[in-house]
């Protein structure tokens, strides 16, 4: 195991080269980092705000130049949310962060092309009840069909199992 605080930039490049060092190599990344915190629009404070970009975009930006600079071919994934595109009104910068996940996505495809790294996203739906929802209301905005951590599992594990010429595509 190895802790680091992602939002820091620095930490998220040790991150990277620790886990290469440990395991020999960097073939696959997973951006998964992320907090979903209610952040009313009137209330939000730029400390709040910048916590959420910082963790949930910045750092996967990050740790993809880390990985990328280490990878010789390979898979980056990054976790984004099939929610991204609907009004959160009570979520803006989580939600904000979520839609540039989709783009950081698909101009890392690009950029990263020529090192034979492909790049995708899963998006999945609600998955984890956040903290505060009733077990009422959870099966209210997930109209009673909630995801699991291994359906998620499973379609992070497809895009490594395939060429590297599926990239770009976000999968929701």
């Amino acid at each position: 195991v190895i802790r680091a605080n992602l939002a820091d930039p620095a930490a998220a490049q040790r991150l990277v080269r620790q886990a290469a060092r440990a395991l020999g190599g960097l073939d696959v990344l997973v951006n998964s980092a992320a907090v979903f915190d209610r952040t009313p629009f009137a209330t939000t404070t730029v400390a709040r705000y910048d916590r959420l970009l910082g963790l949930n975009l910045r750092a996967a930006f990050f740790c993809a130049q880390a990985a990328a600079a280490l990878m010789r071919g390979g898979h980056i994934i990054n976790i984004g949310d099939a929610g991204s595109a609907g009004p959160r009104p009570n979520y803006i910068p989580y939600t904000l962060a979520k839609v540039g996940i989709e783009s950081l996505t698909r101009g890392l495809a690009v950029a990263l092309r020529s090192q034979r790294i492909a790049v995708n996203c899963v998006a999945p739906g609600a998955v984890l009840r956040p903290p505060g929802f009733s077990a009422a209301r959870w099966r209210k905005v997930t109209r009673g069909h909630a995801g699991s951590t291994a359906d998620v599992a499973a379609a992070v594990l497809f895009f490594p199992t395939f060429p590297p010429y599926i990239t770009r595509q976000v999968l929701k």
